[in-house]
């Protein structure tokens, strides 16, 4: 999957340990066009937040049903600043709504 097919959900499980699924997001891309990659960012966490409050998740995927909901951000390249400061605000936002919001650079 990829960070620009905005209307896919890369990848959706329980985490085994936490039995929290988890909806996760493979950014594969590098940080050269900044201003373009936080836009794509911001559009994929919006639709992934569409995709659990609307409970389409429930149909797409029965298992998560009862379950803490967290969005994973897997990044390819290192966060820079820009990056870092707009997922903690985006942070704020999942968790206003009940979710759990995360990243990790796996580059």
């Amino acid at each position: 999957m990829s960070l620009d097919k905005i209307n896919e959900i890369d990848a959706i499980g329980i985490d085994n340990q936490t039995e929290v699924a988890v909806l996760s997001i493979i950014d594969e891309l590098d940080w050269e066009e900044e201003k373009n990659h936080l836009i794509l960012l911001q559009e994929k966490i919006n639709m992934y937040l569409s995709f659990i409050e609307s409970g389409e998740i429930f149909d797409a995927y029965p298992d998560a049903k009862n379950r803490n909901i967290e969005i994973r951000i897997f990044a390819g390249y290192e966060l820079p600043e820009i990056a870092i400061e707009f997922l903690n605000k985006a942070l704020g936002i999942v968790a206003e709504a009940g979710f759990k919001l995360c990243w990790k650079v796996v580059g």
